[in-house]
């Protein structure tokens, strides 16, 4: 089974278009014909079935002939990490918490981070990528870049945690995270969190944990996060 998306179709669609670019994939590389099966997902949960109706590298129509629903899973992931210094290891987490399960990223811009810019339409591009390939109908939501201050003052709803690396009291993940529930994770920079941004979050009611006996990256503690709620929760 190979997945397709395409952000504009609903419950009442009954019938697909395809770009250019994804047309020439269809025709030319998979090779596939009029009357060949194909699934398309629009990133909000549904599964739509369709048959091809027109096949050319230029336009590809096809006809929906059947539509179902994902079932959502029963809790939700939401991580704000710091952007890496190399670009490649957030992008390997992005697509390997795609896989694994998350609901919605944040890049947060913190005192000690190396990298400020993001490039939005890439790692968009990414996240896309990888839940077509996990064959999952629900597309993370990636919000732009946001001071962690701003982010924190935020009214985010659900269990609040932050890990970090200094050397204070901190509880397990394990021990804490509260199941099929709403949890919101905040993971820094190479640098870590400032003492300061420690000490904001934790007067805004976020409660510090940790992933490990070990110093992880930011990008392997984000995935062993995503991975621990996951596994928690199955």
């Amino acid at each position: 089974m190979q997945l397709f998306y395409n952000n504009t179709l609903t419950e009442n669609s009954n019938e697909i278009k395809f770009s250019r670019e994804e047309s020439k994939h269809i025709a030319k590389v998979l090779r596939k014909k009029e009357g060949d099966k194909l699934y398309i997902t629009n990133g909000l949960g549904f599964l739509f079935h369709a048959n091809i109706t027109f096949s050319n590298p230029t336009q590809c129509i096809a006809q929906i002939n059947h539509i179902e629903k994902q079932q959502p899973k029963t809790y939700r992931l939401h991580l704000a990490v710091a952007p890496t210094k190399m670009n490649d290891r957030y992008e390997w987490f992005l697509e390997k918490a795609t896989e694994i399960g998350i609901d919605e990223i944040t890049p947060i811009i913190c005192e000690h981070s190396e990298r400020k810019v993001i490039k939005q339409e890439r790692f968009e591009r990414i996240l896309q990528s990888a839940m077509k390939q996990s064959l999952q109908c629900y597309l993370p939501k990636f919000n732009p870049a946001i001071d962690l201050s701003d982010f924190i003052k935020q009214k985010n709803e659900g269990q609040l945690l932050i890990a970090h690396c200094e050397e204070t009291h901190k509880q397990s993940l394990k021990d804490i995270l509260k199941l099929q529930s709403n949890t919101i994770i905040l993971i820094g920079p190479e640098g870590d969190f400032s003492s300061k941004e420690i000490e904001l979050a934790l007067s805004n009611h976020y409660t510090p944990v940790t992933l490990g006996e070990t110093r992880l990256r930011t990008e392997t503690a984000a995935i062993v996060a995503v991975h621990s709620v996951a596994f928690m929760n199955s």
